[in-house]
């Protein structure tokens, strides 16, 4: 496995369109403590932004030796609004946006019954180009389940759309995330985000859910304990043949520095990666 490094990092956790550190900051930082790749959201460089940025955005990168794992093209996506969806319907730019950035793969949003064909009809474009689509494990998406997510994948029944394993969103939602869920996520893994949490009565914060109704949490650090135990997550990616990238797709929680650094040397410390 690789290790790749969400720009949400630089973001905050409710303004998904504000970029908190400028991107020649963030890379420096993520290529000192270890990691491989960014994971490009549009609040660095998205489908809307000019074509010179976009080059400049890769050299810089190139620079300090870091790949782009994945991008998300818009703002909908990670904001998962009604508009989400729409990507699929125009999924032209956000190709355009990848191959500029030199990455294969593009998250991409389904909400209803009719976004599947739209989502074969975007993979179906997106393979002439030799470019993957994949969808997070995510609340208020056709993917909160795992069942539902199989089913999904199946009737999509492309090569080239996968699954972002997401363990919190599936513990949100009240699913089995554990090793015998990674077994039948593998043949469509095509990323793995991480990011922490510990679900209580009085946590700070409240996400809606289609299935579980509201839950109330805490957002806490990947290393800190009284969430989700990633030892055993990462074992199993390992055990099921496992070598794309593993993002940490956290907030920063604390000084952004101290949360890169504090979690590169947490998964480093569970785990060998490239």
């Amino acid at each position: 496995m690789k290790l790749s490094l969400s720009v949400r990092v630089a973001e905050k956790f409710r303004a998904k369109r504000e970029a908190a550190l400028p991107l020649a900051e963030l890379a420096e930082l993520a290529a000192a403590a270890g990691f491989r790749a960014l994971c490009m959201r549009a609040s660095q460089l998205g489908t809307h932004t000019p074509p010179e940025q976009l080059v400049h955005g890769r050299t810089l990168l190139q620079a300090q030796g870091l790949a782009v794992s994945m991008v998300t093209g818009d703002f909908p996506i990670p904001e998962n609004s009604a508009e989400a969806p729409q990507a699929l319907r125009h999924i032209t730019p956000h190709l355009d946006l990848a191959q500029a950035l030199g990455t294969d793969l593009i998250r991409v949003a389904l909400h209803h019954e009719e976004d599947i064909l739209w989502a074969q009809r975007a993979a179906d474009e997106a393979a002439e180009r030799g470019i993957r689509l994949a969808h997070q494990c995510h609340t208020c998406t056709l993917f909160e389940q795992v069942d539902e997510s199989l089913a999904v994948l199946r009737r999509i029944d492309r090569p080239n759309f996968g699954l972002i394993y997401e363990p919190a969103n599936l513990e949100l939602c009240g699913q089995d995330y554990g090793p015998a869920i990674i077994e039948k996520f593998a043949p469509y893994l095509f990323n793995v985000y991480l990011q922490n949490q510990r679900l209580h009565p009085q946590g700070q914060l409240k996400l809606a859910t289609w299935c579980q109704g509201e839950r109330t949490l805490d957002l806490i650090p990947l290393w800190e304990r009284g969430g989700i135990d990633f030892a055993p997550l990462l074992e199993s990616l390992e055990r099921v043949g496992y070598t794309g990238y593993l993002t940490s797709h956290q907030a920063a929680l604390i000084e952004p520095k101290a949360m890169i650094d504090r979690t590169a040397q947490y998964l480093r410390s569970l785990a060998s990666f490239e």
